[in-house]
């Protein structure tokens, strides 16, 4: 089983994740297959153990389906990362991307239905015949952040390199920069160390 990271700090934003060096000219894609989409949602805890067996069943008797359904899953990731990538930069999304966005929230309302639960109401799937179905915790969660008062959290790694990762800044006074200091945070500072120190020798040598 592929294993993923999970530290973007929402769920929207670790499903954006799931392609490495988002922003650079080659990026690394880690869902490769429908089953790398379940095997996401397995490990983001989105869906229950009956409909995740349910969707591995129904993908391998309609392999054109789960293939469409990974390709709207890829076209998904790709419009969500451009929309928080786009706010993170202070930017407005591009229209198309919403519109993508859009149509798989119609999709996940329309076989949606509220559930009622000890705490309230919820709003859950019923295990159908759709292969879209792991992409609807996903929307719904993005519609989430983008309506909710975390949206000006959203960041990106700062790595001049294409690093692209998203990330909710949940630092006191919005100071994070970095997807994390042990990789890319660790780089820039070595980098800074050393400019500095060959200012210093220059600054230091006789003229």
């Amino acid at each position: 089983m592929r294993q993923f990271d999970f530290d973007g700090g929402h769920l929207a934003l670790d499903f954006a994740n799931t392609a490495e060096w988002h922003a650079s000219q080659e990026p690394l894609e880690r869902l490769q297959e429908y089953g790398d989409l379940l095997d996401w949602s397995d490990q983001a805890a989105t869906l229950e153990a009956a409909a995740l067996r349910s969707f591995k069943e129904k993908a391998a008797a309609s392999p054109r389906q789960a293939e469409k359904a990974y390709q709207e899953a890829l076209a998904l990731r790709e419009a969500l990362y451009r929309i928080f990538s786009a706010i993170a930069a202070g930017e407005t999304p591009a229209d198309d991307d919403l519109a993508t966005l859009t149509q798989v929230l119609a999709a996940s309302v329309e076989h949606g239905r509220l559930e009622p639960v000890k705490e309230g109401y919820r709003w859950t799937w019923p295990v159908g015949d759709e292969l879209e179905g792991p992409l609807w915790p996903v929307v719904r969660a993005a519609l989430d952040l983008l309506q909710g008062e975390q949206l000006d959290r959203v960041g990106e790694c700062a790595d001049d390199r294409g690093c692209g990762y998203l990330f909710l800044d949940t630092s006191r006074n919005h100071s994070r920069r970095w997807c994390s200091m042990e990789s890319c945070g660790n780089r820039a500072k070595a980098r800074s160390h050393y400019q500095r120190a060959r200012e210093d020798d220059s600054a230091a040598s006789p003229a």
